[in-house]
């Protein structure tokens, strides 16, 4: 029976560390295609710039200013962990391979954990508000005297086109407080007293949020080509409050596991139906698991 001691609590620490970056290595994560990671030092950031789509204008007279108190969107940091429990018994009778694979699989989802918020986020926004006051995807956006659609109504499985070519993109990853591999494993902790249990965990702070809504489209139409073509059309059509164009250019088509196929067969296939494809590499194709 092993004896538990500072020095093997230590080493023991070690290994399950090494274990949980093992995990944080082997993740794949997407959610930087489509968001902008912003820092933040506080409970909340305030986006208050996202009323203003920059654009340059011909110097004519006293320069205009963008007032970026137009906008009063605001992102609140949220605690988010995930904790082990190892059991003094297993520890004393080296019973602990069966931990390896728990901690190297707590460091794939916190690899994963902002793609999961993040993905989410896109699929909510069919009923969740951004900057403006409006769904994120809604049909009525006021720009200029008028009001504009980026969405396209239907019943079918949701699928998001996306311009994410430029330096804001049209997601928020906002991060308070990367993720932090820590330990109780003092013998005057509670939970050691109490219920014989050593405890390891990761926390976070963090939060996501809507970037610009002109730089993203969805969709509850079947996706098809010519529906492809129409949301595409639509998203280069966008244009300012002056009615000049935003220059809008999709990038990214994203679907859940179910549209993999008909979104592979859209960008990718040379032809469809013994026609030339003209949408053959017109944008990159994300499949996100989190949108199942």
């Amino acid at each position: 029976m092993a004896v538990v001691t500072p020095s093997l609590l230590t080493s023991l620490m070690t290994g399950f560390k090494a274990n949980y970056q093992a995990g944080v290595s082997m993740a794949e994560s997407d959610y930087g295609k489509i968001a902008t990671t912003v820092p933040s030092s506080s409970k909340s950031n305030t986006y208050g710039w996202l009323g203003q789509f920059p654009q340059f204008r011909e110097w004519a007279g006293d320069r205009v200013i963008n007032d970026i108190s137009a906008s009063g969107y605001e992102i609140t940091n949220k605690d988010y962990e995930s904790t082990i429990g190892v059991k003094r018994t297993d520890i004393e009778d080296d019973n602990l391979g069966i931990y390896s694979p728990l901690f190297t699989e707590m460091g794939r989802a916190a690899t994963a954990h902002p793609d999961e918020l993040v993905f989410s986020l896109l699929a909510a926004g069919f009923a969740t508000n951004c900057y403006d006051g409006q769904y994120f995807f809604d049909t009525d956006h006021a720009v200029g005297a008028g009001s504009v659609s980026n969405i396209q109504a239907g019943t079918e499985t949701p699928w998001y086109l996306l311009d994410t070519s430029r330096a804001i993109k049209p997601l928020v990853f906002q991060e308070r407080k990367k993720a932090e591999f820590v330990s109780m494993t003092k013998s005057d902790d509670e939970n050691v007293f109490t219920a014989n249990q050593y405890r390891y965990g990761v926390d976070s702070r963090c939060n996501v949020g809507y970037g610009f809504w002109q730089m993203a489209f969805g969709s509850k139409a079947a996706l098809t080509g010519a529906n492809f073509n129409d949301a595409f059309s639509s998203m280069a059509s966008f244009k300012s409050d002056e009615g000049r164009p935003l220059g809008i250019k999709p990038s990214i088509l994203i679907v859940p596991p179910t549209l993999r196929a008909a979104a592979l067969e859209i960008i990718n296939a040379e032809t469809i139906g013994g026609t030339s494809n003209t949408n053959r590499g017109a944008v990159d194709v994300v499949v996100s698991p989190w949108l199942a």
